[in-house]
């Protein structure tokens, strides 16, 4: 068996290197660098989040306007018109006369953006179309009475 003891003035294990060792600084501080470097990148490569600006009221319908092209999924449920739009913004409610008829609307935050509905006393149906207008997206909501 072999010990630690002395034989002829030299132990049997090696004694530790008195020297730092800096390959795991190193490799703790690329990792470091890299990753504040690829947030960097992220951050200068995301695209401006869509969001809603302001709500227009038209005499047959409304008109939304957005920075950027909302992604719209519409769906008319038992005479009302619910809209998901793929936005951040406030919500919004109000009402609008159609020949001579009131209509309400609401703008609600939902799980992935914003849901629109519209709603009147009788069943609605409607159209909506997104248009780019001097660097703003425009979404019109057409309605007429079913």
């Amino acid at each position: 068996m072999h010990g630690s003891e002395q034989k002829d003035g030299v132990h049997s294990t090696p004694e530790e290197d008195p020297r730092p060792k800096f390959w795991p600084r190193v490799l703790g501080s690329m990792a470091i660098v890299g990753f504040c470097v690829g947030m960097m990148i992220g951050r200068v490569t995301q695209p401006e989040p869509v969001e809603l600006q302001r709500i227009e009221e038209l005499p047959t319908g409304l008109a939304l306007w957005f920075n950027e092209e909302p992604a719209v999924q519409g769906d008319v449920v038992d005479g009302a018109i619910v809209l998901h739009l793929g936005s951040a913004g406030q919500p919004w409610k109000g009402q609008l006369s159609m020949d001579g008829k009131v209509a309400r609307w609401r703008v609600e935050r939902a799980k992935k953006g914003l849901v629109l509905t519209l709603l009147a006393a009788r069943p609605l149906q409607g159209d909506w179309r997104t248009a780019e207008v001097d660097g703003q997206w425009r979404l019109e909501v057409s309605l007429r009475e079913q």
